[in-house]
């Protein structure tokens, strides 16, 4: 964990992320990890279906029990 960055989210971001999050048909707090994702040029890795398919992410589907 201390090799992360942390990311204070102020009102800018907040708007940058309602706005992606409009355009990307994302949830507020998803639009927030993804808008996050692409201005620090990282790669989001998850099992949330919601960013299948988006630049930067790696999806890997959950395997069923």
């Amino acid at each position: 964990m201390q090799q992360g960055k942390v990311v204070d989210l102020d009102a800018d971001l907040a708007i940058e992320a309602a706005a992606v999050g409009n355009d990307e048909k994302l949830a507020f707090a998803d639009s927030i990890i993804y808008t996050i994702t692409q201005k620090y040029n990282a790669t989001l890795w998850t099992q949330d279906g919601h960013f299948a398919q988006k630049p930067g992410v790696q999806y890997i589907e959950k395997k069923k029990s």
